[in-house]
Parts: structure tokens; sequence; C-alpha cells
């Protein structure tokens, strides 16, 4: 491996270790036994990158090596081990995500470009390393996937890859259009935390709905 590939594994496995950790938290809340719960936090961790490398026809990355599997294991542990802590700060949830998050757009474009798509391509696949497990997540656990609430979520993963775009035209060096990046999808989902933003609901009130509204008053 050369600096740049230790780098981005560096990075890979840290936002396995992020996107686990939210997975498990939130498997606890609902109860899973330790199975169901290592199996939610695995799901989340690799969900995202691993249909990014089936649309890229590229091998999938967690069936090269058991790391990603054992650091699962290990996020488990330390949601055991610190549980009172994990799951019952609800800030701490966010604070896992938005790291995984960040991190896996940035991985999810660097290995797109490294394929040699374009690099609108590449904010698409970051959106999808960034985001989709995290669909998968809160389908298994019954839960309305974060993804199409109105919070910013994917749009924070398109806004990092927008900005990484833009500091590649104007020739700024990786690590900065990386850190950058990372910097705004953070930044993004915080001020979601800190100020309520969130995108436009699409609203549509069907006759019957509206008659359901009309006879509780």
């Amino acid at each position: 491996m050369n600096i740049d590939e230790v780098f981005l594994f560096v990075i890979e496995v840290v936002g396995t270790i992020a996107f686990a950790i939210s997975g498990i938290r939130l498997a606890a809340v609902k109860h899973f036994d330790l199975f169901g719960a290592y199996t939610i936090g695995l799901v989340t961790a690799i969900g995202g990158g691993t249909l990014r490398d089936l649309l890229l026809d590229l091998p999938v990355f967690w069936l090269q090596t058991p790391i990603y599997l054992a650091v699962t294991g290990i996020s488990l542990v330390t949601v055991i081990i610190f549980r009172k802590v994990l799951v019952s700060h609800n800030r701490l949830l966010f604070i896992f995500d938005a790291i995984g998050l960040a991190l896996f757009v940035v991985i999810g474009i660097q290995k797109t470009l490294a394929s040699g798509y374009p690099m609108w391509g590449a904010i698409v696949m970051g959106t999808v390393t960034g985001s989709f497990g995290g669909v998968v997540r809160d389908i298994l656990i019954n839960e309305e996937p974060l993804f199409f609430r109105k919070d910013i979520y994917a749009t924070a993963c398109l806004a990092g890859g927008v900005v990484y775009w833009i500091i590649d035209l104007f020739g700024g060096s990786t690590v900065l259009q990386q850190a950058a990046c990372g910097v705004t999808v953070i930044g993004l989902r915080f001020c979601v935390l800190l100020f309520d933003w969130s995108l436009p609901v699409l609203k549509y009130e069907t006759p019957a709905s509206k008659k359901r509204e009309d006879d509780k008053i």
C-alpha cells in the first residue's frame, strides 16, 4: 500500500467504527439481542460501501479482509461496556453518525475518482456510500429512513461533494479537498442539531384526510 491507500484505509476503518456504534446503539434501544445488534452495526457500516463497489464493478471492500467484521465486533463490545453513556445520550449517536457519514462520503468520492469516473459520478457515489447503510439500518429496525426525512442528511453528503469539486477546480490539494468535504458534511449535520435546520416538506392533503381533521374540530 502507498501512503494514499493507507490513509483511505484508516479513514474507512474509523468510519466503520463510527457507523457500527451508531447502528448498535439504535439496536440496543430496540432491545435486540447481541447477534441482532452486531448485524445492525455491520449493515450500517458496510451497506453503503457494498452498494458503491457493486455499482463501480469493484471487489467488495469488506470481502477482501476480515478487519471490518472484527472492527464491528469491537464496536459491539464498546457499546456493551459503555452502554450507560452511549445508549442514553442521543447526541452521542448524532456525533458518531455525523463522523461516519463524513468519512464515508470522502471514501466514496476518492474510490470513484480512482476508478476513472467523472466528479459528478463521484459525488453521487459519495452520497451512496455515506447514506445507504443508514437506510438499510432504519428499515431493519422498522424506522422511517433518515435519508427520506426533512433532516439534512443526503443533502449534507451532496454539499460535501460539491465543496470537494470546487476546491479541485481551484487546484487545491487532495488533503484539503477531503478535509473540506468532511467538515462541510459534519458542519451541516450539526446545524441540524443546533439550529433545527431542515428541508421543506412536500405535503398534500387528500379530501379524506381533510375530512378527518374537520371531524376532530
